[in-house]
C-alpha cells in the first residue's frame, strides 16, 4: 500500500501528489503507462465535457468536470518533470508572465476601455510575440482543432483582413454554389470530388453561421442533440407497439421520427411520403 493521508478536504497541492503517487512505485499500472501522445484525447474530450456541464447549468457537474480537466494539467506536468523538464511551477509561470504582458491596460499604460480594443491589442500583442505580419496569423490557428472550429477561426483571421462578403448574401450564394458542385459530383460518381465538394459545403455553412455570430460547433451540438431525442423517441413508441426497429420499414419508422417533432417540439410533422 503507498503512503497516503486520507483528509477530509484535499487541495491542490494534494491533486499534484496524488498524481505523482499514481504514476510512482507502487501506483496504478494504466496511469504509469501514459505519455504526453497517450493523454492527446482525453485533453480535448474533458474540455468537451465541461462544456457540457456549462451547457447543463449544473455547478456541481461543472466542478466535476473541471477537476477532470484539471488533472490533465497536472498528469502533464509530472509526465514533464519526470523525465527532467517543466513541471507545474514552471506552467504557472509562463502562464502569469503572458497574462500580464497581454494586458498592458491593466499592468501598463496602454489605454483599452472595451472589449473589442483589449481583443484587438492581444492580437497585435500575440503576432508581435510571435514575429508575424497580418498576413501571417494563420499560422496561429492549431491544426487540433475541431473541424467547424478551426473553419470558423480560420474566416474570421481571414474577415480581419478584409477578405470577407461584404454581407451574408455573398456567404448563402457561395454555400449554393458549393452545394451545386457537390451534386455534380454524386451525380457522376467521383468520391475523391464528393469528398473535396463535402468539405467546402461544410466550411461555407459555417461562413453563413459566423455572419450571425453562431458557432458551429454549439450548432452541430444542437442538431446532435436533437436527433438523439428524436432517436429516443422513434425507440421508445416502437417498443411500445411491440415493434424492433431493425424490423420496421424506412416509411414506419420515419412516420414515428417526424411525430417526435410535433411531440418533443411543438412542431408540425413533416409528411412522410413513402411506404
Amino acid at each position: 500500500m503507498v503512503d497516503w493521508e486520507f483528509k477530509e478536504r484535499y487541495g491542490l497541492s494534494d491533486f499534484i501528489r496524488l498524481i505523482d503517487v499514481l504514476r510512482g512505485p507502487g501506483g496504478c499500472p494504466w496511469d504509469i503507462k501514459q505519455t504526453h501522445e497517450s493523454l492527446r484525447h482525453n485533453a480535448v474530450e474533458e474540455a468537451w465535457e465541461v462544456c457540457d456541464a456549462i451547457d447543463e447549468g449544473s455547478a456541481a457537474h461543472l466542478r466535476e468536470e473541471l477537476g477532470d480537466l484539471l488533472m490533465q494539467v497536472i498528469f502533464h506536468a509530472s509526465i514533464s518533470k519526470e523525465h527532467g523538464g517543466f513541471d507545474l511551477d514552471d506552467i504557472s509561470d509562463e502562464a502569469c508572465k503572458k497574462l500580464i504582458h497581454r494586458h498592458p491596460h491593466v499592468f501598463g499604460a496602454v489605454k483599452a476601455d472595451t472589449p473589442e480594443e483589449v481583443l484587438a491589442n492581444w492580437d497585435a500583442i500575440k503576432r508581435a510575440d510571435r514575429g508575424q505580419s497580418v498576413a501571417g496569423a494563420m499560422e496561429g490557428i492549431p491544426r487540433g482543432l475541431p473541424g467547424l472550429m478551426r473553419s470558423e477561426k480560420i474566416q474570421n483571421k481571414a474577415a480581419k483582413i478584409g477578405f470577407d462578403w461584404p454581407d451574408v448574401s455573398g456567404a448563402m450564394d457561395k454555400l449554393r454554389e458549393e452545394v451545386g458542385e457537390l451534386q455534380e459530383g454524386i451525380d457522376a460518381g467521383d468520391v475523391e470530388n464528393i469528398k473535396e465538394e463535402l468539405g467546402d459545403v461544410l466550411f461555407s455553412a459555417v461562413n453563413v453561421a459566423r455572419f450571425f455570430k453562431l458557432d458551429s460547433e454549439e450548432l452541430m451540438h444542437a442538431a446532435c442533440g436533437k436527433f438523439l431525442r428524436r432517436f429516443s423517441y422513434l425507440e421508445r413508441h416502437a417498443a411500445e407497439r411491440g415493434l424492433k426497429l431493425e424490423d420496421m420499414s424506412l416509411g414506419q419508422m420515419e412516420e414515428i421520427y417526424q411525430q417526435a417533432r410535433h411531440d418533443l417540439e411543438g412542431k408540425e410533422p413533416v409528411p412522410v411520403t413513402f411506404e
